[in-house]
């Protein structure tokens, strides 16, 4: 069996999840980035990653980590951990494009005795159902015979420098006792915040595919009671920062779910219990809660405008924020361009300001086009999308109230803008 110091790794996939592993790897093994993108590679080898996830100085630092993009470069490695996304399609059933054609990539290098390790968020019974099939065949070798799988699911969270992946406890498993020994003896070398062994593959799927499940089905609720408190009449930060005072309560804000984690996880779950003969009904009920936030944000941005006696039609509106999140350049399933969907029907005219984002990638991926720097004056709402620094706090390069014309609202989905008359919360 392999032994963790005889370990040469592979990290196949660069983005938010594999490159930030293949750096902290890289800084004590020989260590081989793969992605398929050239434009990625030639990124990195520059010392530049797009997604703000590892610094230039933590690139040079990792002196034993090299990329390529070509796939024999990876024949000398006898571990290949694969980090690709995990989607899904217009019917939101999980497209495991990316995971099939990675294991397929990785069939073609895969030796007798190599490890295979995936990352990347699934249902429980995907690696050995799903995937294992795929590298059997393009490699004629033998499972748990020939070579050994492990699961060690992914926990980054994008735009968080103080939680970075060394120090966030990794649950860790193996497709035989060996196998799962060995990659949690391997994790261990770089996991400062120690591992979690799970007793199978399968428990270790489940285990990731719940977390994000759990906080999409408990932000639903606050959105659903942020839309009763609405009807009501009465703030729901109020509610919630009264409520939050009891020991046990557990604290969750309204707001916009989009992401690659969030918004898509609890469909793998969803479509694995469906396969079973099990309507999930509470998990498919808060994605649709979730789902519906974009539009009902826009609803009340549009309702409070004609409240406060401001034309809609030949309006000007801001939405500060595309990411999914604040302070990343993430626009991955971001749920701000649902309220741009539904801003468009009223002949307003709407500008989006977002510091973080690429605009080649807004625009490839939405067909969103970001405003510069906005003027002061300018506006008959703002709405706060994301609370990225520039817009709230200490570091804010930008004064929301003085971005209004005059009779002017702001819309706070994120409930961080200071309390005025003219602010208004989800």
């Amino acid at each position: 069996m392999l032994t963790v110091k005889d370990a040469r790794i592979a990290i196949v996939g660069l983005g938010y999840v594999g490159l930030p592993l293949a750096v902290a790897f890289g800084r004590q093994s020989d260590v081989i980035g793969f992605d398929i993108s050239a434009e990625r590679i030639k990124e990195l080898r520059a010392g530049v990653d797009r997604t703000l996830e590892t610094s230039s100085d933590e690139l040079m630092a990792a002196s034993r980590l090299s990329y390529t993009d070509n796939v024999e470069d990876l024949r000398g490695c006898n571990v290949y951990v694969i980090t690709v996304p995990t989607p899904i399609d217009t019917a939101r059933r999980p497209d495991f494009d990316p995971l099939l054609k990675s294991s397929a990539s990785i069939g073609q290098v895969l030796k007798q005795g190599d490890v295979v390790i995936y990352e990347s968020t699934v249902y429980p019974g995907v690696t050995e159902e799903v995937c294992v099939p795929v590298l059997e065949k393009v490699s004629g070798l033998k499972f748990n015979k020939d070579f050994t799988c492990g699961y060690s699911p992914e926990r980054i969270n994008p735009g968080d420098k103080e939680r970075t992946v060394t120090k966030i406890t990794k649950v860790t498993s193996g497709s035989t006792p060996e196998a799962a020994e060995f990659v949690d003896q391997l994790y261990k070398t770089i996991i400062l915040a120690g591992t979690h062994k799970a007793s199978s593959i399968r428990v270790a799927e489940a285990a990731k595919v719940i977390e994000n499940t759990q906080r999409d089905v408990n932000i639903a609720l606050m959105n659903e009671l942020a839309r009763i408190f609405h009807r009501i009449g009465i703030d729901t930060h109020e509610v919630l920062a009264a409520a939050g005072t009891k020991w046990n309560f557990m604290k969750f804000v309204p707001g916009l779910v989009g992401g690659h984690c969030i918004g898509v996880d609890p469909y793998y779950l969803a479509h694995k219990a469906t396969m079973l003969g099990y309507n999930p009904e509470l998990i498919l009920a808060a994605r649709r809660i979730n789902d519906e936030m974009g539009p009902h944000v826009a609803d009340r941005v549009l309702r409070l405008m004609a409240k406060n006696g401001l034309n809609i039609v030949g309006s000007r509106i801001l939405v500060l924020g595309l990411a999914f999140k604040e302070n990343c350049p993430d626009v991955r399933n971001t749920k701000v361009v649902d309220v741009l969907e539904e801003l468009k029907e009223t002949n307003a005219s709407i500008d989006v300001y977002d510091p973080w984002v690429d605009p080649e990638q807004a625009r490839h991926e939405y067909d969103v086009g970001l405003s510069g720097v906005p003027v002061a004056g300018s506006y008959d709402a703002v709405i706060l999308a994301v609370a990225h620094k520039q817009f709230i706090g200490s570091e804010a390069t930008l004064d929301i109230q003085s971005l209004l014309k005059p009779g002017g609202i702001v819309f706070d989905v994120k409930g961080t803008v200071p309390p005025a008359g003219n602010v208004y919360r989800l």
